[in-house]
């Protein structure tokens, strides 16, 4: 393959750091728009994946912008002798499975991304990983003997390269492959799209631990631990907490909403939000009225995911004093259960985006309000 061959390795060592559309013009540079490329998702693999960015790794586009963070990849709590992973694609979290398990078998159904997978991984120094080029349900009909668990990451595009929330209608389909699975462990995880339900995980997996994984507030995705832990759902903000319950359990009731009691808002991770741990999460710390939705404190509250800001005062949402009040003004705007867009309520206020004012907006059974915040 023309990536790995020492001139075009050779050139992209030497053009890493150079801005790519440079490198690609640059007629000196063999096979400058390849190079280019491998220039430009190396320097972005430096925060994502920087064990391949530092081994100066081959990266494929799609196979990249598909692939996790190693961050979330070294997050996945299995472990043990030897484990399955039906689809290992780029191998990052295959990287991280071979620093927990002894011996990893990784399946990969395209031919080129196999061998580059396996490139890849020497390169970074990993000898307990089999990369075998095979489509997982050709493996697991073949008696491949027992593994401690199965991991699964399926491809969530279809065909057509529209994305796929449905497990069912992911690649492979893990659910028609549950009764071969069941012949190797009785220990299964998948990680799932950010946008996959948690109540459909449960349907799907009535055992299972589902834990909601976010970083910096964004979710990345939904892991379903299918061992007999649960029925449990987890929420973990990475580096900033982590939140578990029973399905089913719950929540007190708030009290009426009182504007002049509150001194702090609570705005949690999206990793309670997709949850729907918001509400338990807070109960004692702050009122909330709904698992999407703002926190409120007298107090400031210490121990919750999310952030915690200080209110100057809580008012009724009326566009048009507020208009009045702040127009011309950059805000930075936070909204939970509200109907309007960040960008309509700028219109509307007359707001642009800017540091001087920080402004709240959330809706509290039949009313709507507005926090200006500290």
């Amino acid at each position: 393959m023309l990536l790995q061959s020492d001139e075009v390795q050779r050139a992209i060592a030497a053009a890493r750091g150079r801005d790519p559309l440079e490198v690609a013009l640059d007629r000196t540079v063999p096979q400058a728009r390849l190079v280019a490329t491998q220039v430009k998702y190396l320097a972005r693999a430096e925060h994502k994946l920087p064990s391949y960015a530092a081994a100066g790794c081959i990266l494929p586009p799609r196979a990249f912008e598909q692939a996790s963070s190693e961050a979330a990849a070294a997050h996945k709590t299995i472990a043990g002798d030897s484990v399955l992973d039906l689809t290992c694609g780029l191998g990052v979290d295959t990287l991280a499975l071979s620093r927990r398990f002894r011996r990893v078998v990784a399946l990969e159904r395209d031919p080129v991304l196999a061998r580059i997978t396996t490139d890849n991984l020497a390169k970074m120094g990993v000898g307990n990983v089999e990369v075998i080029n095979c489509p997982a349900e050709e493996y697991l009909a073949g008696n491949p003997g027992r593994f401690d668990w199965v991991y699964a990451d399926p491809d969530r595009r279809s065909a057509e390269g529209r994305k796929q929330v449905r497990l069912e209608a992911c690649s492979p389909d893990i659910t028609a492959l549950r009764p071969l699975i069941a012949r190797v462990t009785e220990r299964l995880c998948v990680k799932n799209s950010p946008l996959f339900d948690v109540d459909e995980a449960l349907r799907l997996f009535p055992r299972s631990r589902v834990e909601i994984l976010s970083i910096g507030n964004e979710c990345k995705e939904v892991v379903v631990y299918d061992d007999g832990s649960g029925p449990l759902v987890e929420a973990t903000a990475l580096g900033a907490g982590h939140f578990a319950a029973v399905p089913g359990t719950e929540a007190p009731e708030a009290p009426r909403f009182d504007p002049a009691r509150y001194g702090w808002l609570v705005v949690p991770d999206v990793a309670l939000q997709k949850a729907r741990l918001t509400r338990l999460h807070l109960a004692g710390k702050a009122d909330c009225w709904s698992d999407n939705g703002f926190g409120f404190a007298v107090d400031e509250p210490r121990g919750v995911i999310g952030r915690v800001l200080p209110v100057e005062r809580i008012e009724r949402f009326d566009p048009k004093l507020l208009k009045r009040q702040l127009k011309g003004r950059g805000a930075e705007l936070l909204k939970r259960d509200f109907p309007l867009a960040a960008e309509e309520l700028q219109r509307r206020l007359g707001l642009h985006a800017g540091n001087e004012l920080r402004l709240a907006f959330t809706k509290i059974g039949n009313d709507f309000w507005a926090i200006r915040l500290k």
